[in-house]
């Protein structure tokens, strides 16, 4: 008998359980619906039986019938409700219960409507070993513990720290509480501004003070020649980083990646915008996964992600101030070997106009003075010499006109 007459005779059901005398069975239509089967008298069905259920009838059938056709995948990591699967279409999140003695290599056949249902091949990848994490290696930068790379030594800009502490406090802290209300996680964060102003710097900040792992992410390693590939990395990422305790995925520069797709013309930056947009409408944050972009041209990046429910916050990075420029001053000096006064106020107030990356590269010009006459540690003529150096660097020349 045909299955197109099975299902227009009938209605097929696929065993999901039972009670404990088998008096009644829990059962899942292929449209996804469960239903309870009674019979008239006592029948033994077994989880998975496929069965096609009529008025006044039922018959077991042979589970080819089953309409929906499960996939083969090779298990990458088991979480406590969800599994990591790369399958021929990338990596993929399979939330729900599934057999306790699944690991991770282990190839097996599941459905979205069912989970794992069987193993077809038991291969484990034993410590040492390994799995997707190499292709991912490069993007991964596990936070150092570093005592250096505090909040303290981010010289000035104190309400963007303060908004950065924010983040971590209510997001990655009390991600609990947030559930607990109702309320609904920060998905993303985006960093604008020139370049220089310590956006990057702060975003490795706060994966080292959540004790998060860090993801970055920038143009030029995330665009492959090969179609498909660059939109496969990003799922990629994505689910190992929903697979982390904590994690930061770092866009750096994403209009590179994910500009305006009115004025794509290649298609590449249509499918990654179109990729990105999928990811942070998709997956389901419980409060441990923050993505945070950065971009010196807001106004390039595709308006679609800027809506509520993706990148959230937008925090400003402006060209530091008088006073932001002497804290960065101050914060490279405790780095540093000096000795005798040192004249910061008055370099503070000569790089009007200087990104912060600017001011911190007199520092530099002065180590290499004080080196050049075999000096263990940094005077006041060496900071002035080295700011006269970075002063007339082109670069500087070129963006003051």
């Amino acid at each position: 008998m045909s299955d197109d007459v099975l299902r227009r005779d009938g209605v097929l059901a696929r065993i999901t359980g039972f009670d404990e005398g088998r008096v009644a069975y829990y059962a899942t239509m292929p449209n996804g619906r469960s239903t309870q089967l009674t019979f008239p008298r006592q029948e033994v069905f077994d989880v998975g039986d496929v069965l096609l259920v009529g008025d006044g009838f039922y018959t077991k059938v042979p589970a080819s019938v089953w309409p929906i056709k499960p996939r083969v995948g090779v298990v990458r990591r088991a979480l406590e409700d969800a599994v990591v699967l790369e399958t021929s279409d990338g990596l993929e999140l399979l939330e729900g219960d599934y057999p306790v003695d699944i690991v991770p290599g282990n190839t097996v056949e599941f459905t979205d409507l069912f989970g794992i249902e069987r193993v077809l091949w038991p291969t484990a990848i034993r410590p040492g070993e390994s799995d997707h994490d190499d292709d991912i290696k490069q993007y991964r930068i596990t936070p150092s513990a570093d005592p250096d790379l505090t909040f303290a030594s981010f010289g000035g800009y104190e309400q963007v720290v303060t908004r950065a502490k924010e983040l971590i406090e209510t997001q990655l802290g009390n991600s609990v509480q947030m559930r607990a209300i109702g309320a609904k996680p920060i998905k993303g964060v985006i960093f604008t501004g020139a370049p220089g102003t310590g956006k990057t710097h702060l975003a490795r900040i706060i994966a080292n003070v959540a004790d998060a792992q860090f993801y970055l992410v920038s143009g030029p390693t995330i665009v492959s020649k090969y179609v498909g590939d660059s939109e496969e990395t990003l799922r990629m990422i994505f689910a190992a980083a929903q697979a982390d305790q904590r994690a930061i995925i770092f866009f750096d520069e994403i209009d590179s990646i994910a500009s305006s797709r009115d004025t794509d013309t290649n298609g590449v930056g249509k499918r990654l915008v179109a990729q990105l947009l999928t990811l942070m409408d998709g997956f389901a944050s419980k409060g441990n996964v923050v993505v945070v972009a950065a971009t010196n041209r807001i106004e390039d990046v595709d308006p679609a992600l800027l809506r509520p429910g993706r990148f959230d916050w937008q925090i400003p990075f402006p060209m530091p101030s008088e006073h932001d420029r002497l804290a960065i001053l101050e914060v490279q000096e405790r780095a540093l070997s000096t000795e005798g006064e040192l004249p910061l106020a008055d370099i503070a107030r000569r790089t009007e106009g200087w990104s912060g990356a600017e001011v911190c590269a007199i520092w530099t010009e002065a180590a290499l003075v004080a080196a050049k006459d075999r000096r263990a540690a940094i005077r006041a003529n060496d900071l002035t010499t080295a700011f006269e150096r970075v002063e007339r660097r082109p670069e500087l020349r070129a963006h003051r006109g």
